[in-house]
């Protein structure tokens, strides 16, 4: 009867623990989208590295779900429903409806819309930060699990490792500044690529 009662009681204090858990992983991943999402936008430098691609670097402009990314090969605007990624090897842009870990591959930041559509979440402490844990509980997330380091005292993140089926893909964040960007540098202008050739791939 001992056990019995001894094994009730443990499994409820796991139940506590892991609750208190979910509870600030969801007060720390909410206070991160603020962070990243302000109205305005924010900047930033970034670094991504997988077995497919390689190691990509460059900068980021984003605002809401929108963002502008440029490397030394290509540049990727996203105004929140198109894609266009401009290949400068090619001069070809192509035109695309992207998937969400196609997104995120380019736009670190698109963690702050999707953990709301079917992630359980769990944190742990390392050091002067937090280490977000999600991991999909639906088939609809391409995503299937992510790590998001996170700074306990700015609230903004520094590394995000995602993994799609197999696949790791890691992406190191620097030097994030809250800084207002215009709407248009968030499109495609044809005007600044006159020879460029458009290939819609939609």
């Amino acid at each position: 009867m001992k056990k019995i009662f001894l094994i009730i009681v443990t499994a409820l204090l796991s139940l506590g623990c892991n609750a208190q858990n979910a509870a600030l992983a969801k007060k720390v991943i909410e206070k991160t989208s603020q962070v990243i999402g302000r109205p305005g936008g924010a900047k930033a430098n970034f670094t991504v590295f997988s077995k497919k691609i390689g190691t990509i670097s460059g900068t980021i402009a984003i605002k809401g779900t929108k963002f502008n990314a440029k490397t030394n090969k290509a540049i990727v605007w996203y105004n929140g429903k198109t894609q266009w990624s401009y290949l400068k090897s090619t001069n070809e842009v192509n035109v695309t409806t992207p998937t969400q870990a196609q997104r995120m591959s380019m736009n670190p930041y698109t963690f702050i819309n999707i953990w709301k559509s079917g992630f359980k979440l769990g944190v742990t402490t390392k050091g002067q930060n937090y280490i977000l844990h999600l991991i999909s509980n639906t088939s609809k997330n391409s995503i299937s699990e992510m790590y998001i380091t996170v700074n306990k005292s700015s609230y903004s993140p520094s590394a995000i490792k995602m993994r799609q089926n197999k696949d790791w893909t890691t992406i190191s964040i620097a030097n994030f500044q809250p800084k207002n960007q215009p709407d248009q540098i968030f499109s495609f202008n044809s005007k600044d690529f006159p020879s460029a050739e458009v290939i819609d791939l939609r």
